[in-house]
């Protein structure tokens, strides 16, 4: 009798292991260096992102790229973080911005960036990240000041931890 309970423990010790390393690699698959999550009040996304994470990458961003997919955008991170300023110098796409501090929270959005203009274009206070998507969606999926993204690069500080 002892016996059978001890194997059907096991069984159940492995079943709960398994069930265990299934929900930390959805965790882990659901956040990726190549995507952010972001959501707010109002709604959510994800989009497949391009890291900028040199000052080389930040430099170029998204300057002379015709079109980006829907679900595509570019996550621009600052280590240190910082107060940050964009500009659409040789950016042909209408772009919205989306800032954020060092805990994954949306300071400001720029909406309809006007491209190729050299009007600075900043963000309302130290950022980690600004993430660049193509115009309107920040607006379609409800995301605005206080919503919050989930990614890698926010690390410890995160209020929506990976």
């Amino acid at each position: 009798m002892i016996g059978a309970w001890l194997r059907r423990g096991r069984t159940w010790l492995l079943a709960a292991t398994l069930v265990a390393a299934g929900a930390s690699q959805a965790v882990a698959a659901a956040c990726r260096v190549d995507q952010i999550d972001l959501r707010g009040p109002q709604g959510a996304a994800r989009f497949v992102v391009e890291i900028a994470d040199d000052d080389e990458e930040r430099a170029r961003g998204l300057m002379f790229r015709e079109e980006m997919a829907r679900s595509h955008g570019m996550l621009f991170l600052f280590d240190p973080p910082r107060p940050v300023a964009f500009w659409m110098r040789n950016t042909p796409l209408p772009l919205d911005l989306i800032f954020l501090d060092a805990s994954g929270r949306v300071l400001n959005v720029i909406a309809d960036a006007v491209p190729f203009s050299e009007e600075h274009l900043p963000s309302d206070g130290v950022t980690r990240a600004v993430l660049e998507v193509n115009a309107g969606l920040a607006a379609r999926y409800g995301i605005g000041p206080g919503a919050e993204a989930r990614h890698p690069g926010f690390g410890a500080e995160a209020d929506w931890p990976c």
